[in-house]
């Protein structure tokens, strides 16, 4: 553990400007507020901040990290509050301080309650100011050093995953990849115990068998590019285990298999000298086709800038080789740690522009299920670069479609895309974009995106946004049926109807909007009695408690069953009087009864069947439409008025399929019996709106 002189040295060796004593007060405080507190390790727990105090120090940031750092687990695990850090150290450090407690204390939730939430609000919080990352990361890497400690596996297994599914990611995001390895390492032997002892114990053996190898192959790469003229540093090591594992994992390979284990970096002074370091080694040894990457000219979205090759070495063994400067490795190694300072305006640059995309995600996301999806999309994968037609460059994970070019535009172009032309040509959306493609979005501000769309995208951002433009769609129509069956209902009160009634019933409801109350009208999830009681509060009062509401009281009797045996309607075919029908009699059951054509009946042959009829007054029951119309402005508003032209009332409306540019409903619709079925069937087919309807 670091002494107090020791970290402040640290910080003055390259901040001469620090102030010295609020170091010192920082350093005190926390040992004091965590007093006795011990760690897993028996170690006193104030040596897990001042451990991760040293690793921003290493990183050499600014003095209010290191004090964050030093006080990040205060609020959560002490009696100090934010108001006494921000009296002791200023509002700076408290903010920071801050962000960093609310990521800790979701982690301390249950599993169910935390995943969502935890990624939110992380998100959030990066947002704001990106050093709350930086301090979160170095105490996750911390924590993991010492993950050995805790007694419970189930724990260390959790919070091995966790590492492993969103704090390694995002190391990466940031290109801090130092840290990205070291967690991966750590991770992967909790998690994968038995395979990380096989692939170092391979390792160890290559190791001892191969005599110095990795050494020999570096020194000679350095001769020849001293022979060149090029003045660098050459560095060889071993891939990680874990990068072993997953690339085995990944093309279904033995560890013989996989050829390129060793990797090594060519540090030079100068770019050009990164360039002519590349076409010696290309023309000394045969490179690979197809493995070379250019990161200096198109840098990834983290910032990273390297050369990437590999070579065929004089044996025939296959080795990877990187190409930097030294500016480029320190900020490869701890991204935007190394350069967090940047400003935008008065302010780090917290918003780097997948993180943008993260924080618009989190917006558009529906539930949990939708946020972990999208947000895992844009923290992984691997990344190709595409240009506007006017050379502004994106990049996109591999396999991005044209759809997910134009929302990593802007999320209004997404919305308004029509077509595409790449390189100069139409082509298809779902046409996957490769390096270097020009991407043209052909935009219509009356288009708007399709469900089928979720078919192709890979992007989370387009994901997020394609849904909620499709639910707002499909409450927009909703709320247009509701709109024609809320004139029927104000019809029927004893007074005139305006928009301040309408807003004033809309919030006796519960409501904060007309529109929400139109929506609830459309979706049958308010009856026609209710909607009469909020506009004319006692209205209905007065009214015959028999009298037909949205929904006719149901007079069905069954001939053929014995009085006083209980029978239900199937809901596979939906019967109503008029149509022939038979009954399934399951001992224990109430008799199923079914339309006589109903497929399901065909499984029904080892049980009894009961000849049944209508008894003479039978009327309203509810019959089942499929219903395909196109999908153009108004056209469910109209379906919904010919029900309503047939005294019909809808009970449910669900989407079934988009197959543009039709749309098909599946709707359960409450009729008298099977003539006013057929009328409505046939008014729905006379309609230019709908292009097919048939009973289902």
């Amino acid at each position: 553990m670091l002494r107090q002189y020791e970290l402040v040295e640290k910080v003055l060796d390259y901040d001469p400007d620090a102030d010295e004593a609020m170091l010192n007060r920082a350093y005190v405080y926390t040992v004091q507020k965590h007093g006795t507190q011990k760690r897993a390790s028996g170690d006193p727990y104030f040596s897990h901040p001042v451990e991760v105090a040293g690793l921003m120090t290493d990183l050499k940031l600014d003095q209010a990290t290191i004090i964050t750092a030093l006080l990040h687990d205060t609020v959560e695990d002490t009696l100090a509050t934010i108001d006494d850090i921000e009296a002791h150290f200023g509002p700076e450090v408290a903010r920071l301080v801050d962000g960093v407690t609310k990521l800790s204390k979701i982690e301390a939730m249950p599993e169910n309650e935390r995943a969502a939430e935890n990624l939110r609000k992380f998100l959030l919080a990066m947002s704001e100011d990106i050093r709350v990352l930086l301090v979160k990361l170095a105490d996750r890497l911390h924590n993991m050093r010492t993950l050995h400690f805790i007694k419970k596996p189930e724990k260390r297994l959790r919070i091995a995953r966790e590492t492993m599914d969103i704090y390694a990611p995002l190391a990466e995001r940031v290109g801090m990849y130092e840290y990205m390895h070291e967690m991966q390492a750590l991770a992967f032997r909790e998690l994968e115990p038995e395979a990380h002892a096989t692939i170092t114990a391979r390792l160890e053996q290559l190791r001892s068998q191969d005599g110095g190898q990795v050494d020999d192959i570096a020194l000679k790469i350095k001769q020849r590019l001293a022979e060149a003229g090029l003045k660098v540093e050459v560095y060889g090591r071993e891939k990680h285990p874990y990068s072993i594992w997953h690339k085995m994992s990944e093309r279904h390979v033995s560890f013989e298999q996989v050829t390129d284990i060793m990797a090594f970096r060519v540090i030079a002074e100068t770019e050009e000298d990164c360039y002519r370091a590349l076409g010696i080694l290309h023309t000394t040894w045969q490179f690979l086709q197809g493995k070379f990457k250019d990161y200096i000219s198109t840098p990834k979205s983290n910032g990273y800038r390297s050369l990437h090759t590999a070579l065929l070495f004089e044996n025939s063994m296959r080795v990877e080789v990187q190409v930097r400067t030294r500016e480029m490795h320190r900020t490869n190694e701890f991204g935007l740690a190394a350069h967090w300072a940047y400003k935008q305006g008065d302010k780090p640059d917290g918003e780097v522009g997948w993180l943008r995309d993260l924080i618009e995600i989190v917006d558009a996301s529906h539930d949990a299920e939708e946020l972990l999806e999208h947000t895992r999309m844009a923290i992984y994968q691997d990344r190709i670069f595409a240009f506007t037609p006017k050379g502004a460059l994106f990049q996109l994970p591999k396999g991005a479609t044209a759809v997910d070019f134009a929302f990593a535009v802007h999320t209004n172009l997404g919305l308004q895309t029509a077509g595409v032309k790449i390189n100069g040509r139409h082509m298809p959306l779902r046409t996957p974009l490769a390096n270097g493609d020009v991407v043209e979005i052909i935009k219509n501000p009356h288009a708007s995106p399709l469900l089928s769309w979720l078919a192709f995208v890979v992007t989370g951002k387009a994901r997020a946004a394609i849904r909620r433009a499709v639910r707002m769609k499909e409450r927009d129509e909703v709320a247009a049926i509701g709109a024609k069956l809320f004139d029927e209902i104000a019809a029927r009160v004893p007074a005139r109807i305006g928009k301040k009634a309408i807003r004033e019933a809309a919030e006796r409801l519960g409501m904060e909007e007309p529109d929400d109350l139109m929506y609830a009208i459309g979706a049958a999830k308010i009856d026609d009695r209710e909607v009469m009681e909020a506009l004319v509060p006692g209205c209905t009062a007065d009214l015959a408690e028999d009298e037909q509401w949205e929904r006719r009281e149901r007079a069905i009797s069954i001939r053929g069953l014995t009085p006083g045996v209980a029978f239900e309607l199937a809901t596979c075919c939906h019967p109503v009087p008029g149509d022939r029908i038979v009954g399934i009699r399951r001992k224990g059951e109430p008799v199923l009864v079914h339309a006589i054509d109903c497929l399901e009946l065909a499984s029904g042959v080892d049980t009894d069947w009961i000849d049944l009829a209508w008894g003479k007054q039978s009327s309203g029951a509810t019959g089942k439409l499929s219903v395909t119309i196109y999908d153009r402005l108004g056209t469910l508003a109209e379906m919904a008025g010919i029900f309503a032209q047939n005294k019909a009332n809808i009970i449910t409306l669900m989407q079934a399929h988009i197959d543009p540019p039709f749309v098909t409903y599946d709707v359960e619709v409450e009729v008298e019996n099977v003539a006013h079925l057929n009328r409505i069937v046939s008014a729905l087919r006379a309609s230019d709106a709908v292009a097919q309807a048939e009973r289902q």
